[in-house]
């Protein structure tokens, strides 16, 4: 098997490094990235090599920073990419699609960043696999080590969603709960990893390698597309990791033939409210994501927390796909690009749902929609009196 992969590269200097558990620059404290070798890439790779391979993430694996016959895999990727007519026309669109990740083995994009880091990480030598994480991320690495056979670790907010606990929990690695905010959780975890050097901390000392796997949204989409590129893609930002690598994803299909050119048009989103998997007030790749955001002419958007919880319904009733509070954000983002016109009714538009909703049901308490239409006695009378009025109702 090939590896395109021919070393680690600073972000800010440039200095190369050897590709190994790096993430940090020791000459500008820059962070590091995947390089590759894409003249040899794209002397490898082709449509049919793509197509033939198997439905997830690892039919890119030429472009992924590990090349193995065996993978830590529960088959994340290649997620559906739904066509949101009703949708699109509640927000005034034209063509507009949902990726729907929430598909994925444990309900978010994180299987996909986890599947490419602990393949990584088994390279490397490492036994046991630990993240900081505001839940997706635990469960996907509990998970992922499971499948693996690794030992698992992971630290988290003291105030975490149960549901995210209990399926992190499930998996039989250890869950340490942390008292404070996700940054005092990455900041302990950041000292672990000087003090357990040989464990694999997929969002510190394997982030460069865990960061590529989101590259893969940006692969799916183009093909599911018919190997083309949308005009825009929102993105829901926590770290900012994610953005920066969609941009990276099809710029790279550009480079390697896959595309006519390298695309990049990404509007991202930034909240700091009920979707606390976004609710980072140190982003890793916050000015990265700024720039990537600068340099395509993209656009940011705030939203409250009750047109997240209102966007979540909406995506639910006109399209039937229920998101996290991450991808209420993306959808109420959508929504004022299109009011504004940064985002036009010509264009064809990829909004990224990068999680379940049934990990985030505490936001939506007492919301509409969150509890039975009614309550009635068991008799058909009383059954009458409650639907009878459904005919009468124009569909949403």
């Amino acid at each position: 098997m090939v590896d395109f992969v021919t070393g680690l590269r600073c972000r800010e200097c440039e200095r190369p490094f050897p590709a190994e558990a790096l993430h940090v620059c020791d000459y500008c404290f820059g962070p590091l990235e995947v390089a590759y070798d894409y003249e040899q890439i794209a002397a490898t790779v082709s449509r049919a090599r793509i197509e033939s391979g198997p439905r997830s993430i690892w039919r890119y694996r030429d472009l992924l920073p590990v090349n193995d016959d065996t993978p830590v895999d529960l088959g994340a990727g290649f997620t559906p990419l739904v066509r949101a007519d009703r949708l699109a026309a509640e927000l005034g669109l034209g063509e507009l699609w949902i990726k729907d990740d929430t598909a994925n083995p444990t309900g978010s994009f994180k299987d996909r960043v986890v599947s490419v880091a602990l393949t990584k990480a088994r390279h490397l030598g490492f036994k046991v696999a630990a993240c900081a994480s505001t839940g997706n991320l635990a469960n996907s690495v509990a998970a992922h080590a499971a499948r693996a056979g690794m030992e698992s670790v992971v630290l988290i907010p003291h105030d975490l969603e149960s549901a995210k606990v209990t399926m992190t929990a499930v998996y039989g690695g250890t869950v340490v709960a942390v008292e404070g905010t996700y940054d005092d959780v990455n900041r302990l975890c950041a000292e672990l990893t000087s003090e357990r050097p040989s464990w694999a901390f997929v969002n510190v000392n394997v982030r460069t390698y865990y960061a590529e796997g989101s590259k893969t949204l940006a692969f799916e989409i183009a093909e599911q597309l018919g190997w083309q590129a949308p005009d825009h893609v929102v993105v829901p930002i926590g770290s900012g990791s994610q953005l920066t690598k969609v941009a990276k994803g099809f710029s790279e299909l550009g480079k390697v033939g896959l595309l006519p050119e390298e695309p990049d048009a990404i509007r991202p989103v930034k909240p700091k409210t009920i979707a606390k998997s976004l609710a980072i007030g140190n982003p890793a790749d916050g000015w990265y994501a700024l720039e990537v955001m600068r340099r395509s002419g993209g656009s940011c958007a705030a939203v409250t927390d009750d047109e997240v919880r209102d966007a979540i319904g909406l995506l639910a009733r006109t399209e039937g796909i229920f998101a996290e509070t991450a991808g209420g954000v993306t959808i109420a983002t959508l929504s004022k690009l299109a009011a504004s016109g940064a985002v036009r009714p010509d264009e064809r538009v990829v909004a990224l749902v990068t999680g379940h909703g049934l990990k985030t049901v505490e936001a939506l308490s007492g919301a509409e929609g969150s509890a039975p239409t009614s309550t009635i006695a068991p008799t058909l009378a009383a059954f009458d009196a409650a639907v009878d009025s459904i005919e009468e109702t124009p569909s949403r």
